[in-house]
């Protein structure tokens, strides 16, 4: 059997699940008992249970969030710039392939959302320069 890690992360919405894991039976089989959650969005962790957590679980729980919210922060860019591409792309259909009925389905909630961004935006670099300068 290859070696097992102490703590498996069983990620979810806006965190994980933290399991300790132990093979010590005699079965050998691989035994998974929570003993925290971790919740990303407030960059914290609680005790699962009566569980008692060790320094190096606990180091090992916080090194994880960290990666983790590098991770998601990474993931997050990644999706803006592919929505940039989509956005360039959508323009691209608009004029060379769509029909008159398709653009019908799409246009005012296309200049809708693009009405916000732009609106979103202007203002954000207004407050950017504003504070630069």
């Amino acid at each position: 059997m290859t070696d097992l890690p102490e703590l498996y992360f069983r990620v979810r919405d806006n965190g994980a699940a933290v399991f300790r894991i132990s093979a010590e039976n005699r079965e050998r089989r691989i035994e998974m008992d929570q003993i925290a959650v971790v919740n990303t969005n407030r960059g914290d962790y609680k005790v699962h249970g009566d569980s008692t957590l060790s320094r190096a679980e606990e180091q090992v729980i916080t090194d994880w969030m960290q990666a983790r919210l590098a991770v998601l922060a990474a993931r997050e860019m990644d999706d803006i710039h592919r929505a940039t591409d989509h956005l360039k792309l959508t323009a691209q259909w608009a004029q060379a392939k769509a029909s008159d009925c398709q653009l019908e389905q799409v246009t005012d909630d296309l200049l809708m959302a693009i009405h916000d961004l732009r609106s979103v935006l202007v203002r954000k670099k207004a407050d950017r320069l504003s504070k630069a300068g």
